[in-house]
C-alpha cells in the first residue's frame, strides 16, 4: 500500500522563495489575526525535524493584554538592568515598551533541553530554529507579516523564567505577527547559491 502523500513542488518552492520578514512598520495595526490562524502556525512548528523526538521547542503567545504584559516585563527589566550597566538608552526603552503593542500576536521563542537525551545543544537549537521557519511559511502563505526578533530580553538570563524556561534552556527570541498594512509584497534578495556550494563527485 502507497501511502507516500504527493505534494506540488511548485507551490513548495514558491513558498520557499516567497518567504518574507516583514516588521512592524509595515504592520496593520487594531487589526488582529484570529486565533485559529496562529494555532495553525504553531501546529506546523510542531512538525519540525527533532532528534530523537525530544521536541525542543516551547511557545509563549501573547496577544491581547497579554501583549502589555510582555511590554512591561521587558521594558522595566531593562531599565532595571541599566541601573546596574549605568546605561540607559530612552529609545531602546521605548522600543520594548510600544513594539508588541502593535503586534497581533507576539510569540516567544524557546528551547527547552532534555538532558537526558544527550544530544548536542546545536542540534536542539536548530530543531527550534526549523519550527520557527515552519512558523515563518505558514505566515507568508497566510499573507501575514511577520519576523523573527532577538532583540532583549532574548539574551538576559533572568528573563528566562519569566518564558517557563529553566537556567539549562535557551531563550531563542520572539516571533511577531500582524496583518501587513498594504497589499505590496516585499522583494527577495539573494546571491547565486553556486557561489555557496562546492561539488565533489
Amino acid at each position: 500500500m502507497n501511502n507516500r502523500p504527493v505534494f506540488n513542488i511548485e507551490e513548495v518552492n514558491k513558498i520557499i522563495r516567497n518567504r518574507r520578514s516583514q516588521f512592524v512598520a509595515q504592520f496593520k495595526e487594531n487589526d488582529p489575526v484570529d486565533d485559529g490562524v496562529i494555532k495553525e502556525l504553531l501546529e506546523n512548528a510542531n512538525w519540525a525535524p527533532t532528534h530523537k523526538l525530544t521536541e525542543p521547542w516551547r511557545f509563549v503567545v501573547f496577544s491581547g493584554e497579554g501583549l502589555k504584559k510582555l511590554a512591561d516585563y521587558q521594558s522595566n527589566l531593562y531599565k532595571e538592568r541599566s541601573k546596574k550597566t549605568g546605561v540607559f538608552k530612552e529609545a531602546v526603552y521605548n522600543k520594548l515598551k510600544e513594539n508588541p503593542l502593535k503586534a497581533s500576536h507576539v510569540i516567544a521563542i524557546g528551547m527547552k533541553r532534555d538532558l537526558r537525551a544527550n544530544l548536542p545543544e546545536m542540534e536542539e537549537i536548530s530543531s527550534v530554529a526549523m519550527a520557527v521557519q515552519n512558523m515563518y511559511l505558514t505566515a507568508s502563505a497566510r499573507g501575514l507579516a511577520g519576523y523573527w526578533s532577538t532583540g532583549a530580553p532574548t539574551f538576559w538570563p533572568e528573563a528566562k523564567g519569566f518564558f517557563g524556561l529553566g537556567e539549562e534552556d535557551m531563550l531563542m527570541g520572539f516571533f511577531f505577527v500582524a496583518k501587513p498594512s498594504s497589499d505590496g509584497w516585499p522583494e527577495g534578495k539573494r546571491s547565486p547559491i553556486s557561489d555557496k556550494v562546492t561539488w565533489i563527485k
